[in-house]
């Protein structure tokens, strides 16, 4: 811990003197007057530097993190394969019949990966290429984030929440993962920033279009974390009792949003050969498809998987972060104040979307560590507020108070310890990660041999088939197949490859055989006589 939080923890004295820190929030009987302006705190480390942290950190993700998810490789790596290499393995949910994933998300990393693939053939290079752009990306968004924390709450809780950001192993697969719950997360931090920072006037509009980026071109259902920042904008507005710009604001946001999907059907369009709406297909789908279609099909999980789940990825924080709203209630029930340049009531406006994404998600039945992504951000700002708070109160020196006995560098040296604790145990959950499940992405490098590469030749897979990393991995010449084994539910099929008459990518819009929504397995999906030429390599694990 530095000099900053040593004197944050044990030298009180300056903080017992300061004068209470008011919401910049008029109360309703007030006239509203536009707070005035300070120059901002600088951040404890300038961006630049975060950046290259979290640009450090998010490289070693792209490079070494394993894939969480078998919806990665099939729904998103697989599809980019095809439109740059012409060939892949197509799921159901792309067959035109239902068509409840979008073109313009593959685009949007396809023309990445059309660029890696300037630099090298190697298909492999292509996917770390695309990988390490997804790292570049989380990085940007997250100091933008770092920074509009320090300029708003306090830079120690910049400086907080960057740590967890860095060291935690949820962030380890989510911030390079390959998933549209990834890019949600993305905007989610944007959005945060925008809604977060009132410097130059509310952001609306801005904070509006990010979340609906986030929830057209990524998940639909990230849109609900938009809820409380844009009901505390609304009651602001409705205080100062200037509707015309609140509406105005209101409707600049709602243009963007449609905008992009405006974008986003034109290129659903061009690959379907059909308008639809995917945003509205998943939606429907997932809520009201009826009993014996939805997500409840694919698996069920108790109403406490995300306490395990977040408990593992993000230990302590996660503790911290449940804690951060009744650390909030008690610390303005009891002394009165903030502990950071923001009003209790604001504070608990960003640790609500956390409370209400958790309690979503938890009343689902069908649950899936990814859903989580998109509340990371809001996961790692509760943590840091709660710690930053917590701090500020065992700090005191008031000799009146239990806590202000206590030597300071007895209590610097105890939340030392704690902080120290929780950072190796997610270092070493990261590590661990990576050494027990690194192999699905070791595994096919014999494949590129001498003697092997360049060969036709299927690659066929068994009972653990959804460990495949995706046809990036194989080398020219060799396809996945699938042979019977004890899974019994739907498999993908292949993307059509015709090319003479059909135009452009008619994978994309040729109705594949065999495809349903009921996840009923397609026979078809397998290659029977793998001991014969069909299967000249038999990957069973």
């Amino acid at each position: 811990m530095d000099s900053r939080a040593e004197q944050s923890v044990g030298d009180t004295s300056k903080a017992q003197k300061s004068p209470p820190v008011h919401s910049t929030v008029p109360k309703a009987s007030q006239t509203y007057k536009k707070p005035k302006q300070q120059p901002p705190i600088p951040p404890p480390i300038p961006n630049l530097a975060v950046f290259y942290g979290f640009l450090l950190v998010n490289a070693l993700a792209a490079a070494f993190a394993p894939i969480q998810d078998s919806d990665e490789v099939f729904n998103y790596w697989e599809p980019t394969h095809y439109l740059n290499r012409g060939f892949g393995l197509q799921t159901w949910e792309y067959s035109p019949e239902y068509s409840i994933r979008s073109w313009l998300y593959i685009v949007l990393h396809a023309i990445v990966g059309k660029f890696g693939s300037i630099l090298s053939s190697r298909p492999s290079f292509e996917f770390y290429f695309i990988r390490l752009a997804l790292a570049a990306i989380c990085a940007a968004c997250e100091t933008r984030l770092f920074s509009a924390i320090c300029k708003t709450f306090n830079p120690r809780v910049g400086f907080m929440f960057g740590t967890i950001m860095a060291v935690s192993p949820g962030m380890f697969h989510a911030s390079v993962a390959y998933l549209p719950s990834s890019f949600s997360m993305y905007t989610t931090m944007l959005g945060m920033a925008a809604f977060m920072d009132w410097r130059g006037g509310l952001k609306t509009s801005v904070g509006m279009m990010w979340f609906g980026i986030g929830a057209i071109v990524g998940w639909p259902f990230s849109g609900a974390l938009i809820i409380p920042l844009l009901a505390e904008d609304l009651a602001l507005s409705s205080i100062k009792g200037d509707v015309s710009e609140i509406i105005y604001r209101l409707l600049d946001g709602v243009v963007r949003s449609l905008l992009v999907l405006a974008l986003q059907i034109a290129i659903d369009a061009f690959f379907y050969h059909k308008v639809t709406v995917v945003p509205w297909n998943i939606v429907v789908y997932n809520v009201f498809s009826g009993a014996s279609r939805g997500p409840d099909i694919f698996g069920t999980e108790p109403w406490h998987f995300y306490l395990r789940n977040l408990s593992l990825n993000f230990n302590f924080w996660f503790l911290l972060a449940l804690c951060a709203g009744p650390v909030l209630g008690l610390q303005f029930l009891f002394q009165g104040r903030s502990a950071t340049k923001q009003s209790p009531i604001r504070s608990m406006v960003f640790t609500a979307p956390f409370y209400l994404w958790l309690a979503i998600f938890s009343s689902q039945a069908h649950k899936e560590e990814r859903f989580m992504y998109p509340v990371y951000p809001f996961l790692a700002l509760n943590a840091a507020i709660a710690l930053h708070t917590t701090l500020a109160y065992i700090g005191s020196s008031d000799p009146a108070k239990l806590v202000g006995r206590i030597p300071a560098k007895l209590k610097l040296y105890l939340v030392s310890v704690v902080v120290l604790l929780a950072v190796d145990v997610s270092v070493a959950r990261t590590i661990g990660m990576y050494s027990a499940y690194h192999a699905p992405l070791e595994v096919y490098r014999p494949l590129h041999a001498n003697g092997l590469a360049g060969i036709e030749a299927n690659v066929c897979l068994g009972k653990e088939w959804y460990r495949f990393p995706s046809s990036y991995f194989l080398p020219k010449g060799m396809r996945a197949k699938f042979i019977k084994s004890e899974f019994n539910g739907l498999l993908p099929g292949q993307f059509n490859e015709a090319k003479t008459g059909f135009g452009f990518f008619p994978g994309t819009w040729l109705i594949p055989p065999g495809m349903n929504d009921q996840n009923v397995e397609d026979t078809g999906k397998y290659v029977w006589d793998h001991e014969d030429f069909l299967c000249r390599l038999l990957i069973l694990a």
